[in-house]
């Protein structure tokens, strides 16, 4: 895998970092969760193709309340 599509070398996708970047609630979501919540969250942003549907990803993030991530 391009080392280039992430952020920091954390195992952030760049666009979704970025993506969180924009959206404090999604943020906040995403670093509640356990290291095998996030990877699950990661796991499906490979699948997205554009930046809007990245934003959508992300603006689903703020609507989760608990359990089973998308």
């Amino acid at each position: 895998m391009d080392n280039n599509n992430f952020a920091n070398g954390d195992g952030i996708p760049m666009g979704f970092g970025m993506a969180l970047a924009q959206n404090e609630k999604a943020m906040e979501y995403f670093s509640s969760l356990s290291s095998e919540e996030k990877q699950s969250v990661i796991a499906r942003t490979h699948n997205i193709n554009s930046k809007e549907e990245m934003q959508a990803y992300v603006q689903k993030l703020t609507e989760r309340s608990g359990g089973v991530i998308l």
